[in-house]
């Protein structure tokens, strides 16, 4: 029986949005961060720098990049000189890039560190610190999620479970799916069908057969008023092109409005499988659009991947249909005496009761009451029998729809066709308006998982399956020791021929890698970012563009040194000068990977996330940290004979 119910919708599920949610806006958040923290220090340093150089005079005390001091005599514009005299009688020439800034600048002096250093190497500090806090603290609140155990998780759980692990590396299902847009398509013309019948009979225009010829299309035999009709088309059915053929009026879905029909029924199907995933508990999904019709679903670390691909594949695509005749176990009894259905009328196999061996029929109103996309809330609820059902609510529209179709077929049936099955036939005993019930032979489970369904949205459309594939989560771990092992690899390897090459120097580059792994995990962590197979390789691609950003830098000092810089002055120029080139191979690589993360999906994707992180991570540790030891280890000294470098 179908019957009114007490509204009591639950509660919609509520949650923090998180600033970061959007993978573009994490990325500009972090780019900002150097931008004002690296970029433009270094931009005003070196203005100022030039302002400096280019406002020397006769007479100024001045110290070099060496740390000599003396008072200029004399400045040739032509070759970029000026002469200092260091003592009586002792002059020097000295390069004007040469100079370091006035004598009275006590920070380019020897002694304790400069109040500008020890900013700098608080400030390292604090941000090692703050990412390694936060990588610990997001690990705890992932490990208590699946903590069974009394107490707090151990840290060496946290570490474990500071960062989210993809597919490939946790294991789960992978899923391609196609949206069958036909189906959208077929309910948008029987939609204009209906509204065609009741704006006709409110105007007193008697219309003929109705016929579909396609998916699109849709003819009307005779009118009584055409004027009439075509005021009613102009009015109601803006999105159809209409003509006339053979006595017969033939209407169209446009070409404009077919194509918005198609998108909107992807990007509802992508939002409704969003949906249900989120409401059944599957962690850190992956559901994403591909081509033009397909879906691309990801699942990691699901403990009944059988029940959520049920879940998925349960269409739920709901209309409640007026029951012409039936129900009936003999199909031939339904049909007419010619052998075919009517044009408007359809006929649907009923769900088959347990210990029932013939099936019945029904003989439908092509034209449903009401769909699934006309439903506001659904929950399980008992039946007047007491068994399992589903209680569902309407929105405005769809109950005044509801109310028409109800109050005129008053003693009739009305079909629940869920997935093109009639799931119950219950009696219409009056008019019903905003809510309703679905009544058959369900379990606790399925009427649990059928509300949830309905709940999160009817897909516009079926789908189809188009590759299934199961990852186990022994595969995942295989992948992430064979990973950390080329990781770890990559990374001594490199330590090995930046020392050997560099000397000394090479510890620093060593240091500032060290770092830049540690931030790029604590980042990621923070963000909320999936490490992925691909994700790996972009970390060891990373560890390698940090290298390049070193070895320009060293390089750039070394031909300082040929020149014939002072030490101080060439790890100065040779930091300003490979800045700017730095910054220019970042760029062109950062510009590649917001299109790869904007547009990728899945393991493409996870890669763009730690290639681009990785990137703007490199730049801080290669520039600002390594810049920061040297003037640690130099910075103090009033006279460098040499650099091991």
């Amino acid at each position: 029986m179908l019957t009114q119910l007490i509204q009591q919708p639950g509660p919609a599920p509520t949650g923090p949005m998180s600033l970061f949610s959007s993978p573009l806006v994490a990325m500009a958040f972090i780019f900002a961060i150097f931008y004002f923290l690296l970029i433009a220090p270094m931009r005003k340093k070196q203005k100022a720098t030039a302002t400096m150089i280019a406002q020397l005079k006769k007479g100024d005390e001045v110290v070099t990049g060496g740390g000599i001091f003396g008072r200029i005599t004399a400045i040739d514009d032509e070759r970029g000189f000026v002469v200092l005299q260091i003592a009586d009688n002792v002059k020097i020439k000295v390069l004007r890039t040469g100079i370091a800034g006035p004598a009275g600048d006590r920070s380019s002096k020897g002694g304790c560190l400069s109040k500008r250093l020890r900013w700098r190497v608080l400030l390292i500090v604090l941000v090692v610190a703050g990412i390694v806090a936060g990588y610990v603290a997001t690990g705890y609140a992932h490990a208590r999620k699946d903590w069974v155990q009394g107490g707090r998780p151990p840290l060496s759980e946290a570490l474990k479970r500071g960062i989210k692990l993809g597919l490939d590396l946790r294991g789960g299902i992978h899923l391609v799916l196609q949206v069958n847009t036909a189906d959208a398509i077929k309910a948008e013309r029987d939609e204009a069908v209906e509204t065609l019948k009741a704006q006709a009979r409110e105007q007193g225009v008697t219309l003929g057969a109705i016929e579909y010829p396609s998916d699109a299309a849709f003819t009307v035999a005779s009118v009584s008023d055409e004027k009439k009709l075509d005021e009613v088309i102009k009015r109601w059915l803006p999105d159809w092109t209409t003509g006339s053929a053979g006595g017969r009026l033939t209407f169209s879905l446009k070409d404009a409005s077919r194509r918005a029909t198609e998108e909107s029924a992807v990007a509802q199907a992508i939002e409704t499988i969003r949906n249900r995933v989120d409401e059944f508990g599957v962690a850190e999904p992956l559901i994403a659009r591909e081509g033009t019709d397909r879906i691309l679903v990801q699942l990691p670390g699901i403990d009944d991947p059988k029940r959520v691909k049920d879940l998925i594949k349960n269409t739920a695509f709901l209309e409640l249909k007026i029951v012409e005749k039936g129900p009936s176990t003999d199909k031939a009894s339904l049909i007419g005496a010619d052998g075919k259905v009517a044009a408007d009328m359809e006929l649907v196999e009923g769900k088959a009761e347990p210990g029932q061996r013939a099936t019945n029929w029904y003989l439908l109103r092509k034209a449903a009451a009401i769909t699934g996309r006309d439903l506001k809330n659904a929950r399980p609820s008992h039946g007047q029998m007491g068994g399992n059902s589903i209680s569902f609510f309407l929105t405005a529209a769809g109950a005044e729809k509801f109310g028409a179709a109800t109050g005129a077929n008053v003693n009739r049936l009305l079909a629940i066709v869920l997935d093109k099955r009639v799931q119950s036939a219950p009696v219409i005993h009056e008019r019903i308006t905003d809510q309703g019930q679905i009544n058959g032979s369900f379990t606790p489970e399925e009427a649990n998982d059928l509300a949830l369904v309905l709940r999160a949205g009817a897909l516009p459309a079926g789908l189809t399956y188009l590759e299934e594939r199961t990852v186990g989560p022994s595969l995942g771990l295989d992948s992430i020791r064979k990973g950390i092992t080329a990781s770890i690899a990559g990374m001594l390897l490199v330590f090995i021929a930046v020392v050997f090459y560099y000397r000394r120097a090479g510890w620093n580059a060593v240091l500032a890698l060290i770092l830049n792994a540690i931030l790029l995990l604590g980042a990621m962590s923070l963000f909320n970012a999936t490490l992925t197979l691909p994700g790996i390789a972009g970390f060891i691609l990373t560890i390698g563009m940090a290298v390049d950003s070193n070895v320009l830098i060293f390089e750039r000092i070394r031909e300082e040194l040929r020149a014939g810089r002072a030490p101080k002055t060439a790890i100065e120029n040779g930091f300003s000068k490979a800045f700017a080139t730095i910054i220019d191979t970042h760029i062109t690589v950062v510009i590649s990977a917001i299109f790869l993360l904007q547009f990728g999906t899945g393991p493409v994707k996870g890669f763009a996330v730690t290639l681009l992180i990785g990137l703007l991570i490199s730049v801080f540790t290669a520039v600002f940290v390594s810049h920061t030891v040297f003037e640690l280890e130099y910075g103090r000294r009033q006279h460098i004979d040499a650099l091991s470098i």
